[in-house]
């Protein structure tokens, strides 16, 4: 385990560090794949995948309370301090992030549902091209931000910030070329108003995939650099270590 959870004077204070980072992995792991199979289903059009996806959802709220649960326990028990308080805020922070995902993931289903409940009229690849490209940039940031908890890179987290600087411009892009369907072909309206809703469900994963990368420069750093910016912590918030 990272030396960032580890070398207090009490070892089962490590454990339950490690504990919680291990869920984290775990939550992070789950929404990841719900993603992943949630953009297969609608390249393929596989609906049982999409019910798949839909019954995982109960899964990572379980894990969302387990996590809750153990965040309190250890606040209670320990009373974290300095870098250990970092450490569980960013987790606790992460669990709201992820459990958002994975509401995204399933937004993405029942449009899946809704596109293929079309028996009529399909719609085409060219319309749906959007909606894959920003699921390989918006799921591709969520592996990554995944991966830095297990590691803790901070350069890495860094970039995944800057990275969806390219998210937001594919999105913006996505939206013009989807109003050319409408404009096209009024049959496509409806179609049209599903990639909308499918692009906007993946720029908000990314839109948490990057705060995902900003807890761990908080954690590793002590700087809240949301919204821009960049806040070192208070006087005695900074980077010591608990011995409870």
């Amino acid at each position: 385990m990272s030396e960032i959870l580890e070398g207090h004077t009490v070892r089962r204070y490590d454990g339950e560090l490690n504990t919680l980072h291990l869920l984290v992995l775990e939550m992070g792991g789950l929404v990841l794949e719900q993603c992943r199979e949630a953009l297969e289903a609608l390249k393929s059009g596989d609906l049982e995948t999409v019910r798949r996806v839909l019954t995982r959802e109960s899964q990572v709220d379980a894990l969302e309370l387990k996590l809750d649960d153990n965040v309190w326990w250890v606040v209670g028990r320990r009373g974290p301090v300095a870098r250990d308080l970092r450490v569980v805020m960013a987790f606790a922070k992460a669990v709201a992030d992820l459990e958002r995902i994975g509401d995204e993931a399933v937004r993405i289903a029942h449009t899946t549902l809704a596109v293929y409940d079309d028996e009529v009229r399909r719609p085409s690849r060219k319309l749906l091209r959007d909606v894959q490209t920003m699921g390989r940039l918006a799921v591709g940031m969520l592996q990554d931000a995944v991966a830095l908890y297990d590691t803790f890179d901070l350069a890495g987290a860094e970039s995944l910030v800057q990275r969806h600087h390219e998210l937001d411009a594919e999105f913006q892009s996505s939206l013009r070329r989807l109003s050319t369907f409408i404009l096209e072909d009024a049959r496509n309206v409806g179609h049209a108003i599903n990639a909308v809703l499918l692009v906007k469900a993946l720029e908000r994963i990314g839109d948490h995939a990057r705060n995902l990368a900003e807890y761990v420069i908080y954690l590793v750093r002590g700087e809240d650099v949301r919204h821009g910016g960049a806040h070192p912590p208070q006087e005695g918030a900074g980077g010591g270590r608990g011995s409870r």
